[in-house]
C-alpha cells in the first residue's frame, strides 16, 4: 500500500457557524483507492495558504509511503528543515495528514481506528457543549445581551442543554482576550464571571458541571482574583487562566485554587504537554487533535497523563472531522474525561460530511464503522467555499483598558 494523491477543501462553516468561520479539510488515496480523511487546526494563516501546504508537505514526506508508517513518516515531517520543535502551522498540517493515514489504516483493517490503539475502553463517552446563542449567529452583537454577556439568558441556554442530556456546559465570560495580555481583570469581568457561575449553578443545580472558559488573557495575580471569586461555585475546570508560554506561571495558579486546571488548545507536541505535566500547570489535557500532531501524538500524550493522574479532554473549535478523531482517541484512553461537542452534532455543522455519530442523552458512542467513521460530501463542500478573508479566530489589538 502506498499513498498516491492529496486533495484538499477550505470549507465555509454555514450559519450559525458554530466551530469556527471555515475548516480545513483534506483527503489522501492510496494506490490501491482507499481514501482518508484528515483535518488541519491553523489560525495564524490564511487557509489557502494552509491548505496549499499540506500539498507541498504530502509531496515532499507522505507521496509514494506506506500510510502504515506512522513514526517514519512523523518524524520526517516534524524535522523537515532541521526544525525538531513545536511549530504550529507545520504540526497542523502533520496532524491533518496523520490523520487521514490513520483513516486508511482502519479502513485497511476493517477496524475502527480506537481498536488499533490500544483498544475500545469506553463503551460511552460524556460531552459538553458550549453555551450558544439560541438562534442566529454565533457572533451577535456584543451590545445587545446574548449568551455571551447576560448570565439570565446564559443560565436559560443552560437549562435547555441540560435537557436534552448534556452534564456539563461551557462558557466564557471573562472579558476581552487581546494579543497584550496577560492583564488585571476589570472589576465587571469579575462580577459579571461570578454572576454567570451563580445564575447557571441556580438553573442546573447539580445536574452539571460547569465549564470555566478564559482564553489565557490574566496575569498569575489577576487568574488568582478571578479563581477566588468562583471557588464557591465548585466549577470542574478553569481553563487556560494565563497565555500558554509558561507552563511555571500556570502551575502557580493550580496551585492556589482547588479549581482543577484545565490547558493545550494551542500547545503541539508531547514535548509541550510533558512542559506543562513537569511543572504541575493542569491536571486536564485539552489537545486539538488537528493541532497536536494527530493520534498517535494524542495517545502518547494521554499516557504521560495517566503517569500524573491527569486526564484528557480533547479541544474541539474546528470541524466534524476532527470530532471524529476525538471520539476515536477517547475511546481507547483510559484517563478520558470528558469530550467536547458542537451542540448534538447535527444540523449545518454536519452538513459537509456523512458521519457515523450516534448521540446519547449527553453522551457519544464509539461508532463501529472502519477508521474514523466519517467522510467528506463533495458536493456541500463545493457550495461552501470559503469566501471570507478574516482567520478562524481572532484576538483583539488594543490592550484592555480599566
Amino acid at each position: 500500500m502506498r499513498l498516491e494523491k492529496i486533495e484538499t477543501f477550505v470549507v465555509g462553516n454555514p450559519p450559525p457557524r458554530h466551530g469556527g468561520r471555515y475548516f480545513i479539510l483534506l483527503r489522501l488515496t492510496t494506490a490501491c483507492g482507499i481514501t482518508g480523511v484528515g483535518e488541519i487546526y491553523n489560525a495564524t494563516c490564511g487557509p489557502d495558504l494552509c491548505a496549499a501546504m499540506a500539498v507541498e508537505v504530502f509531496e515532499r514526506q507522505f507521496a509514494g509511503s506506506d500510510p502504515h508508517h506512522i513514526e517514519k513518516l512523523w518524524r520526517r515531517t516534524y524535522g523537515a528543515g532541521f526544525t525538531q520543535r513545536p511549530d504550529v502551522t507545520v504540526m497542523g498540517v502533520l496532524s491533518g495528514l496523520e490523520m487521514a493515514c490513520w483513516d486508511i489504516i482502519g479502513k485497511a483493517a476493517d477496524k475502527p481506528v480506537y481498536e488499533l490503539l490500544g483498544g475500545k475502553v469506553h463503551d460511552r463517552l460524556r460531552s459538553y457543549t458550549y453555551l450558544y446563542p439560541a438562534e442566529g449567529d454565533v457572533y451577535p452583537d456584543p451590545e445587545v445581551p446574548n449568551v455571551y454577556n447576560d448570565p439570565d439568558i446564559a443560565a436559560e441556554v443552560a437549562v435547555k442543554m441540560v435537557a436534552l442530556g448534556f452534564t456539563a456546559v461551557k462558557f466564557d465570560p471573562a472579558g476581552p482576550y487581546t494579543v497584550f495580555d496577560g492583564h488585571q481583570p476589570r472589576l465587571e469581568d469579575l462580577e459579571r464571571s461570578e454572576m454567570f457561575c451563580r445564575r447557571i449553578r441556580e438553573a442546573v443545580g447539580t445536574r452539571a458541571d460547569l465549564l470555566f472558559g478564559t482564553h489565557g488573557q490574566f496575569t498569575v495575580s489577576g487568574a488568582k482574583r478571578m479563581a477566588r471569586r468562583l471557588e464557591k461555585y465548585d466549577p470542574l475546570w478553569f481553563e487556560e487562566p494565563t497565555t500558554p508560554e509558561n507552563p511555571a506561571d500556570m502551575a502557580e495558579i493550580a496551585r492556589y485554587t482547588s479549581i482543577p486546571v484545565a490547558a493545550g488548545e494551542r500547545l503541539c507536541t508531547k514535548h509541550e504537554f510533558a512542559r506543562l505535566l513537569e511543572a504541575g500547570a493542569a491536571s486536564i489535557l485539552q489537545m486539538n487533535l488537528s493541532r497536536v500532531g494527530g493520534l498517535l501524538e494524542a495517545k502518547k500524550i494521554a499516557a504521560m497523563a495517566e503517569t500524573r493522574q491527569a486526564q484528557i479532554a480533547p479541544h474541539l473549535y474546528c470541524g466534524p472531522v476532527t470530532a471524529a478523531a476525538n471520539i476515536q482517541i477517547a475511546t481507547c484512553s483510559p484517563n478520558f474525561l470528558i469530550l467536547e461537542s458542537i451542540g448534538t452534532f447535527e444540523g449545518p455543522y454536519m452538513s459537509m460530511v456523512s458521519a457515523d455519530f450516534e448521540w446519547q442523552d449527553g453522551y457519544l458512542v464509539p461508532p463501529s464503522s472502519a477508521g474514523l467513521g466519517i467522510e467528506l460530501d463533495d458536493a456541500v463542500i463545493a457550495a461552501n467555499p470559503y469566501t471570507g478573508t478574516e482567520l478562524h479566530l481572532g484576538m483583539a489589538h488594543e490592550p484592555v483598558v480599566p
